[in-house]
């Protein structure tokens, strides 16, 4: 079993998951905290920088082994805020449709991680020999 775990911890993949729901955890909790303030909206705006932060550290740091920089920061926020459209838009559409905000937040927040994945992977956080081609 320890094999199994230490050769999961060695994959890529496995790690942007394990952050990944550890970001959808940020994300939530902090909508859910802020929810009883604020708008849904402005709540899940807040709840999604205040996760961005999260995933970029952990996602340079601990998944894809690259130093934080400021153009990889600047990528990476500019890749997220464009996944807010679909963050927010999602939220407004699915809370028309009459959704439990939570779950509504849930259930986008699994395409956002997909998404947020590709990017990442094939435009922010390439290694400096991959960007060099």
């Amino acid at each position: 079993m320890r094999k199994l775990i230490s050769a999961l911890a060695q994959k890529e993949t496995f790690r942007y998951l394990v952050f990944g729901v550890l970001t959808v955890a940020v994300n939530i909790t902090a909508y859910h905290l802020l929810v009883w303030e604020l708008s849904a909206l402005a709540a899940n705006t807040l709840a999604f920088f205040i996760a961005v932060l999260f995933a970029y550290w952990t996602n340079s740091q601990f998944v894809f082994c690259v130093p934080c920089t400021k153009e990889n920061f600047l990528q990476f926020m500019g890749m997220r805020i464009g996944t807010l459209f679909i963050d927010d838009g999602g939220m407004l559409l699915l809370l028309r449709f009459g959704w439990n905000s939570l779950l509504a937040k849930c259930f986008v927040n699994g395409i956002i991680i997909v998404l947020n994945y590709v990017f990442s992977k094939l435009f922010i956080f390439r290694k400096s020999k991959e960007k060099g081609k």
